[in-house]
């Protein structure tokens, strides 16, 4: 986004940062090449929302701080180094926004940033990624991120909604760990009954006011749109009705938030990466005006007492 490169945390009030990593991929790999595409397309990013009149850059100080480091062939030594990364990235206070990578870099974040309290989720997909193991009974793969982060007592279930369910699954017991769990499905079939905007208000209701995390894969959104990902569903949202979600999440308690899963080598003419770039923008936005507001009210809290 044209931003300055920091490398102290200290120097900025939301992160943006690379996970150039997939080694969680079950399918088609490329999604390590995404922060870099990202970046490229996110230059044509400008300084203010068309729509919310969100000045990002008025109200924190952002930077792109890199990448996080990873370890290409040593999948559990990643995780770790991941998570050190971030740890640092909180001690700081900041809020990062990420480009990935496959969805598994989300658990490391979590296990970063929630180790106090778990968070609430808004997850935007097609895969639940609530699997328990794959090939060999491994438990860390991008179909199973947020079953692990519920199992460490990460992510609360009953206040995580996930939106744009959908596709064929290996067996008719795949999303029933979801479901006992509590966390708020809505498949697909059930987004294109209730709409943008019910969807967005059931999914207010979930989160609540607690403190919340955006995970946004691209394969929520229909292949048309968004051809360069791992495992692709047709059927799935517009890149407009995603925009639209994303901007109805205004003055919740955002916390973060990762835009994954969009791999280069299956893209045509960068168009999954400008995809990317977009809501990573659209993410800003509201998160900046998230922090802003409780910035702005922590002063007033603090001078009152004083």
């Amino acid at each position: 986004m044209r931003l300055p490169a920091v490398t102290n945390f200290s120097d900025v009030d939301v992160a943006l940062v690379g996970v150039p990593w997939d080694g969680g991929t079950t399918n088609r790999a490329g999604a390590r090449h995404g922060p870099r595409e990202i970046r490229n397309m996110s230059s044509l990013m400008r300084k203010v929302h068309h729509v919310s009149r969100i000045a990002p850059y008025d109200l924190l100080r952002v930077g792109d701080v890199g990448d996080a480091p990873v370890n290409p062939i040593d999948l559990l030594d990643c995780l770790k180094q991941i998570e050190q990364f971030y740890a640092s990235i909180f001690r700081a206070g900041v809020i990062p926004i990420s480009a990935g990578g496959d969805h598994l870099v989300t658990l490391p974040i979590f296990r970063a940033i929630a180790k106090e309290r778990p968070v609430g989720m808004v997850h935007f997909d097609a895969h639940s990624d609530t699997n328990d193991t794959y090939f060999g009974n491994n438990p860390y793969t991008h179909g199973t991120p947020f079953r692990r982060a519920i199992e460490e007592g990460l992510l609360d279930p009953k206040r995580t909604v996930q939106i744009g369910i959908r596709g064929s699954v290996y067996s008719a017991e795949d999303l029933d760990f979801a479901e006992a769990a509590g966390i708020r499905v809505i498949h697909m079939e059930e987004f294109a009954d209730l709409g943008v905007a019910a969807t967005i208000a059931e999914a207010r209701r979930v989160v609540g006011t607690e403190p919340t995390y955006v995970s946004f894969d691209v394969d929520a959104l229909d292949p048309s749109f968004a051809p360069g990902t791992g495992t692709p569903e047709i059927g799935g949202i517009t890149t407009l009705e995603a925009q639209h979600m994303v901007r109805g999440l205004r003055g919740l308690n955002l916390i973060g938030a990762d835009v994954v899963e969009v791999a280069p080598p299956f893209d045509q003419g960068g168009s999954t990466a400008l995809v990317g770039a977009t809501m990573m923008f659209e993410l800003l936005c509201v998160i900046a005006e998230a922090h802003a507001q409780r910035r702005t009210i922590g002063a007033e809290r603090s001078a009152s007492v004083e």
